[in-house]
Parts: structure tokens; sequence; C-alpha cells
């Protein structure tokens, strides 16, 4: 593990910094929520990005991973957990697995994640990475994202971490009633939404303006 490569006193460095990221970056910027807040530090951003980026983990920013994809920055990651409102039991959907970080912090707060992910490469590395740290209520599937998981509806939440068009129909029938969806929705300027199901249908907050890789399905 990465613990064991950099050594103890660099590893006591990088949770230094962690801390300070949640204290002056995240609650500061108004994410109040305690098991968010423990979650941002339980899961370490450095274990989730390339060797040569390990410096820059606790920067509020996102950074390449394989593929041409991106680890979100840590505050929209703390955010987009915030806005689930999750408690402990819920099961929840993930679509854009990518590193797998916002796939720890998800369990870490629900009881169990559903994750799916179109590249079969990054997904067989997050499954790798998030076993190793001993994560064991994660599911993976390879698969177009705006299909979502239709045979483990429905969900409690789900959350989008690419931008779509427009928000796929198909995530919000799987929604239990009552359940939230967070989806960054444009091309080029987007907009970060909060999507809730209701018995008379979806109800949608704008939150604020994001910039997410894009939302693709199958070639």
């Amino acid at each position: 593990m990465i613990d064991k490569i950099l050594g103890p006193k660099y590893e006591a460095y990088l949770g230094f910094i962690r801390r300070q990221m949640i204290k002056d970056q995240i609650e500061a910027r108004g994410v109040k929520d305690p098991r968010v807040l423990a979650a941002m530090d339980k899961v370490c951003r450095h274990c989730f990005v390339t060797g040569d980026m390990v410096t820059r983990s606790y920067e509020d920013y996102p950074l390449p991973i394989a593929g041409g994809q991106t680890i979100s920055q840590p505050y929209i990651v703390a955010l987009m957990s915030e806005l689930l409102e999750l408690k402990g039991g819920e099961k929840v959907l993930e679509i854009g697995t990518g590193s797998g970080y916002q796939s720890a912090v998800l369990a870490e707060l629900a009881a169990e994640v559903r994750t799916v992910e179109l590249l079969p490469e990054l997904a067989a590395a997050a499954r790798e990475k998030l076993a190793g740290l001993g994560y064991k209520n994660i599911d993976f599937r390879v698969g177009d994202g705006a299909a979502g998981w239709p045979e483990e509806a429905p969900f409690d939440a789900i959350v989008v971490t690419c931008a779509a068009r427009e928000v796929p129909p198909a995530l919000g029938g799987q929604l239990k009633e009552g359940g939230r969806l967070v989806i960054p929705v444009g091309e080029g300027s987007q907009d970060l939404r909060l999507v809730r199901k209701t018995a008379a249908g979806l109800e949608t907050t704008s939150i604020c303006s994001v910039r997410f890789v894009p939302l693709v399905g199958p070639k």
C-alpha cells in the first residue's frame, strides 16, 4: 500500500493536510454534515491518484486519472455526498466509478453501493483498489451509466459523476419515492442539480455551476 511506499512520516503529513483541506476547502464553504466530513477525513484521496499526483492530492482541484478521466475536486465530492442526505442504511447507485474515490466516500456513508463504469480498465483498477482498502459493501458493473442498474433498483439515492445533456430517464425511474439524485447537467457550462422523487414526480433544484467530464455511452 501507498503508506509503505511513502513512509509513516509522509503519511502523517498527508493526514495533516487532508484535515486542513476539510477545514479550509470543505467546511468553510458550507458543507456541515458531520458524517460527510468524517468520511472525507477517513478516505485518503492520495490512494486514488496517480503516483505523480500524490503531492497534489489535497488541492481543491480535479486531477487527471487514466482513460482521459478525472478525480473530482474534494469540495465537489463532499457537496454531492451531503446533498444525498445519507443516514447510513441506504442503497446508493453511483454512475461513473472513475478512480473509486467517490465510491469509497459513499461506502462510508451508506449500507450498500452499486457503481457503474463504462471503461473496463477503470472499473477493474477501482475494484482492486477498493478491495485492497477493505471495502466490502461496493458492487461493480461495466456498462452504460445512463441505463443505471435496473436489476438493483430502486435506490435511495443516485449520484452521477459525469455530465449528462439531460437527466437520463432511467435514473429517475430507478429512484425510490423520496429518493435523491445529484447530477451535473449541460455541455460546456454545467449545472449541478438535486432531483427529488415525490409522489407527483421529479422536483429539481439548481445547486451551482460545475465542470465534469461528459457522460458517454458505449460505442
